[in-house]
């Protein structure tokens, strides 16, 4: 790439944080486009859209080569009502619907597109290999990454390079599954759903981001990429590891998925899917994993 300029939607985000302060240290400019204007930065210019009235200030891809697209509403920030859960969708598929309009209308250096998706994608999968060629789902959040896709996919008739990043459990201190998942831990208490064949496909969040930065360099890194790590463990597993990482004597304590439906409703199908995915694609792709292995990827967390 002869400039450096990358476009980073949901530059605000956990993973928008993380893949910007990457970007600098390469050598990159980010333009972060947003929905308010934010104060320039170093190596950081902040432009604005609104998606819902498809405007897009188009400085925004000014000598921009590449964007790493983001945006969507937050999963599992609310519980989903009709209205939340046409939020979830448009969020993510009016976003990308203005991002292609903008590149048809404006003549620009963008040769590449990575944008995120998610291991929802695939649904319910149970102990089964998943790779990038299972079908889609007949559930909410598989429609929303079919349709999220769909809109990635169609870059492809401006020319454009495209990489959808199904990505997994995400593993931050500062945000993500993590929190969550050790919220009780403090009161003595590990829960986990009590689930036959129950698979999480976690990821450090610097895998997340050394994935992203991978599609965004590599040429042959193309369509559909499991950004997940190598090795998914059960549930139990990951608590059990999480527990050790953190030296707590809190107690598992299983929980039936039947009172999970109940207090959270369709929402728990994100807590109760397995999705036992491969990451041959990536690997084969030249990526190496910075974090292959679960509990060294919880001792680089906790012991930051």
């Amino acid at each position: 790439m002869k400039t450096r300029k990358i476009l980073v939607t949901g530059a605000s985000g956990l993973v928008g944080t993380r893949i910007t302060d990457l970007l600098l240290k390469r050598g990159y400019e980010v333009h972060a486009l947003g929905r308010k204007k934010q104060n320039d930065t170093a190596g950081v210019k902040h432009f604005v859209w609104n998606i819902p009235r498809q405007e897009m200030d188009p400085a925004a891809l000014k000598e921009v080569v590449g964007i790493i697209h983001l945006a969507g509403a937050g999963v599992a920030d609310e519980r989903w009502s009709a209205e939340r859960k046409k939020e979830i969708l448009e969020s993510r598929t009016q976003s990308t619907q203005l991002l292609y309009q903008s590149l048809q209308k404006h003549k620009t250096n963008v040769r590449v597109i990575v944008s995120a998706s998610a291991v929802g994608y695939y649904g319910d999968c149970g102990a089964g290999w998943v790779s990038e060629e299972q079908a889609p789902a007949d559930t909410f959040l598989a429609q929303v990454c079919r349709d999220w896709e769909a809109g990635v996919v169609k870059m492809q008739k401006l020319g454009l390079r495209e990489v959808r990043c199904r990505i997994g459990i995400v593993l931050s201190q500062r945000g993500g599954a993590l929190p969550e998942l050790t919220r009780t831990i403090p009161l003595g208490l590990a829960p986990y759903f009590a689930k036959p064949n129950l698979y999480y496909p976690w990821i450090h969040i610097d895998d997340v981001c050394g994935i992203l930065l991978h599609a965004l360099e590599h040429d042959s890194v193309k369509g559909a990429v499991n950004t997940t790590a190598p090795a998914p463990v059960k549930i139990r597993t990951l608590m059990e590891e999480i527990l050790e990482a953190k030296k707590s004597s809190a107690v598992l304590v299983p929980v039936p998925s039947l009172a999970l439906k109940i207090a959270m409703g369709e929402m728990s199908d994100m807590l109760l899917s397995s999705q036992r995915c491969s990451a041959s694609k990536i690997t084969e792709a030249g990526y190496q994993f910075l974090y292959p292995d679960l509990k060294k990827a919880l001792a680089a967390i906790y012991t930051r």
